[in-house]
């Protein structure tokens, strides 16, 4: 047997162990942005950004079941809501940051219904940057979830900022490195999720916010510029 042909599994073996216990930890620094604005608490791509109104259905999964933003919590909350969704590839870095500075209020954590599903049909859609990206996306009503609430300032007012970590179907688990009453500051790390998933901002909106980023648009945790002050909006604080 030619050793061409041993030498490409071992290849692969040693290429699949290093991104695996190796590349899928690396942690590179962060620099976050000056002034008053809301960050990407993932690295990945853009699979909604949006403002939901009261009572608004946010999502049509392919099945025809709607879902509110209540499913994606697990809680109500009040409307309207500015709601950004961020798809982390196995090979984005899955370190997740505070999108803005502020004090850890509630830390809820929710098992899954039925067991986690992949979320495939997310992973080719935004590969083949087909939208809507969500389509299918089964993941945002069935799987685990952890659901990390900051109590901030923005636009002068104190907000509460919901980070929303869904596991995907291989995930080994979600890990929450903070705890209630904890001080972040924005772009501080305070979780990750091991291999493919999902993390979701969702704060309330205001007139004076303005939408940084759209659907496809990949981003950085830390750096990249979700929503900030509309032009001539800043607060005084």
């Amino acid at each position: 047997m030619s050793w061409a042909w041993l030498s490409l599994p071992a290849a692969l073996a040693a290429g699949y162990l290093y991104w695996r216990h190796v590349w899928f930890f690396r942690n590179p620094p962060r620099t976050p942005p000056s002034g008053e604005n809301i960050v990407s608490p993932a690295d990945g791509r853009v699979v909604y950004a949006r403002v939901v109104a009261a009572h608004e259905e946010v999502i049509l999964l392919k099945q025809g079941r709607a879902l509110a933003l209540s499913d994606i919590l697990r809680f109500q909350v009040s409307l309207p809501r500015v709601h950004v969704g961020i798809f982390m590839a196995p090979w984005d870095v899955h370190y997740n940051r505070a999108p803005l500075a502020g004090t850890v209020t509630a830390l809820l954590h929710f098992p899954p219904h039925r067991g986690n599903v992949h979320m495939t049909p997310m992973q080719w859609r935004t590969l083949l940057k087909r939208p809507p990206l969500y389509r299918g996306a089964r993941h945002l009503l069935y799987n685990e979830r952890l659901v990390t609430t900051l109590r901030g300032t923005f636009l002068g007012e104190e907000v509460d900022c919901q980070v929303i970590q869904i596991a995907g179907g291989s995930v080994r688990g979600i890990d929450s490195f903070t705890q209630v009453g904890a001080r972040l500051e924005k772009g501080d790390i305070f979780g990750m999720i091991r291999i493919g998933s999902q993390v979701d901002v969702v704060l309330p909106w205001h007139p004076a916010m303005e939408l940084r980023v759209q659907p496809g648009q990949r981003v950085r945790a830390g750096e990249s510029i979700l929503i900030a002050p509309a032009a001539g909006k800043e607060s005084d604080s």
